[in-house]
């Protein structure tokens, strides 16, 4: 179960910035700190307390302390965070890799909770629901034209594995309401999105966190792959804020020689822990090339760091975050968490790839409109690098410190200066709720057509290039598409593909004209 969220572009840097602010920690919690006797440290307490038993007026006291832990966080740096118990265990459901529920996607379609997809073999799909159905009650609780929020909508349908749920199911296509009852079941929710060829000899791997069944799920993939005998890996790591370091430590372990560094961390106390790969590796003697973008950092940036730094392959993109900060965590009684920053990680070659902090959280998320004003993504050369931050790698390549992974391999954004905004738009969750509701009105158009057969219907209509214009204008979006009418339409009918196919042919859709894998067979 997954909701896609729509992001207005304007703000999607922003919403990537959340992604990397919880991304890239060790794996880990630590307990409870006990403290002791300290005027200034007692000091909080007891001033809630006073204030919870003696102000006029009656006062939430848990926003109180919610507020100053906060405000003592953000004087630290912006990976310090809190997580109340709200966000938590969403968080904490995807980087563990599952959850309980009954496996859809689906979104809030004017006020109804509609069926996008179905999870292939879960209970939902099992029981007979189809994408496009409307669920209207779940038991006897009414989901329909309530306003009710998403959490409270997950709360209705996730449960404990085997536990009974009824559902009362509206098929649009058919006119019919109908009641189906199925056994809630452990969902799993993918870090490897796909693994496939590019060509005979090239395969694809695409990763968009790293949680606790990453390694695992990029083993079965690379293992298909080696199946088919490539002798070329791309690992994509664009728009990934990152996760558990061991994740990225693990991945690098299958691509570089035994006692190769791949990374190390120093703590505080000036403690050094390094991490080397060990003389199993599944990939070690074929081409690697690994895709980055703005928006890839943490332990994209470890993976991406090592290999860089080992002279292992080849880094394709654009300059990564700048996220060299790692945190542990710590869990509250209330379900709320903090991840604070204990050290910080270095790449084999020593660098710190950690960008500036020093005026605040505001100005370091920020930066991202930054690298549009100053041309970064589209000119190499606008780069800001810090000269005095050199280091080599094991070949003697020189690299440098002080904010993000350089690619070896610069690729510029795919539109023209000053169309960014539609770049971005046509990887937000506006583009997934706009096809469904065009499949809602004409989904029988593509009843029984075949993969072949639905591209070229895709290709010889402007039908859904023109709607999605309007839709994007109703959204308040004042866009001209049509400069970029064939990126456009590329993008629907890959998300067309993924509601009527599956992700793989998405991803077949979307690589066969996307500038960095063309480099990657250039190179």
């Amino acid at each position: 179960m997954k909701i896609n969220k729509i992001y207005i572009p304007i703000f999607f840097f922003a919403t990537l910035a959340i992604g990397v602010l919880l991304g890239g920690f060790l794996n880990f919690p630590v307990d409870k700190p006990s403290f002791s006797k300290n005027n200034y440290k007692t000091k909080l307490n007891r001033l809630i307390d006073f204030i919870d038993n003696e102000y006029v007026d009656n006062v939430n006291t848990d926003s109180i302390v919610d507020l100053t832990v906060n405000n003592i966080l953000e004087k630290l740096d912006p990976h310090s965070v809190y997580i109340p118990p709200t966000e938590q265990t969403e968080v904490a459901e995807s980087m563990k890799g599952d959850f309980v529920g009954i496996g859809i996607n689906f979104y809030m379609y004017k006020d109804s909770l509609a069926v996008i997809k179905p999870l292939e073999n879960g209970p939902s799909e099992k029981a007979g629901i189809k994408a496009g159905d409307r669920i209207l009650f779940a038991g006897k609780t009414k989901l329909y034209g309530r306003n009710l929020p998403s959490d409270s909508l997950f709360s209705k349908l996730k449960g404990i594995p085997g536990s009974d749920i009824e559902l009362t199911i509206f098929r649009k296509s058919e006119n019919k309401k109908f009641k189906v009852k199925l056994k809630r079941d452990i969902i799993p929710i993918k870090s490897v999105d796909v693994g496939i060829l590019l060509n005979p000899e090239t395969g694809y791997i695409k990763i968009n966190r790293f949680a606790e069944t990453t390694y695992d799920e990029f083993q079965q993939a690379l293992t298909k792959l080696r199946n088919d005998h490539i002798t070329s890996l791309v690992i994509d790591l664009r728009d990934n804020g990152g996760g558990y370091m061991e994740m990225a430590s693990k991945i690098a372990d299958e691509l570089l020689k035994n006692k190769d560094l791949i990374v190390f961390t120093k703590n505080k106390k000036g403690r050094i822990d390094k991490t080397f790969a060990t003389e199993r590796g599944d990939f070690e003697e074929g081409k690697v090339s690994v895709l980055i973008n703005e928006n890839s950092a943490s332990a994209s940036e470890i993976l991406a760091g090592a290999i860089q730094d080992n002279d292992r392959g080849t880094i394709v993109g654009r300059r990564s975050f700048g996220k060299g900060l790692v945190q542990r965590e710590m869990d509250f009684e209330d379900g709320s968490a903090v991840r604070l920053t204990v050290a910080r990680y270095y790449t084999p070659s020593g660098r710190s790839i950690q960008k500036s902090y020093s005026h605040g959280s505001e100005e370091y998320f920020n930066e991202f409109s930054k690298r549009f004003e100053d041309g970064e993504l589209y000119d190499k050369d606008s780069i800001k690098i810090a000269d005095t931050l050199k280091f080599k790698t094991k070949g003697g390549k020189i690299v440098y410190g002080g904010g993000g992974i350089v690619p070896d391999i610069f690729v510029p954004l795919e539109v023209e200066h000053g169309q960014e905004t539609t770049a971005y738009l046509m990887q937000s969750g506006a583009v997934g709720h706009f096809v469904f509701e065009q499949l809602d009105k004409y989904r029988n158009d593509f009843k029984g057509l075949a993969f072949a057969q639905f591209l070229t219907k895709m290709d010889k209509s402007d039908l859904y290039f023109n709607n999605f214009q309007k839709y994007i204008g109703n959204l308040g979006l004042d866009l001209k598409l049509y400069k970029n009418k064939a990126l456009v339409k590329r993008y629907l009918t890959a998300e067309f593909a993924k509601q009527l196919f599956d992700d793989e042919k998405y991803y077949e859709i979307i690589l066969k004209e996307d500038p960095m894998v063309r480099a990657v067979l250039k190179d």
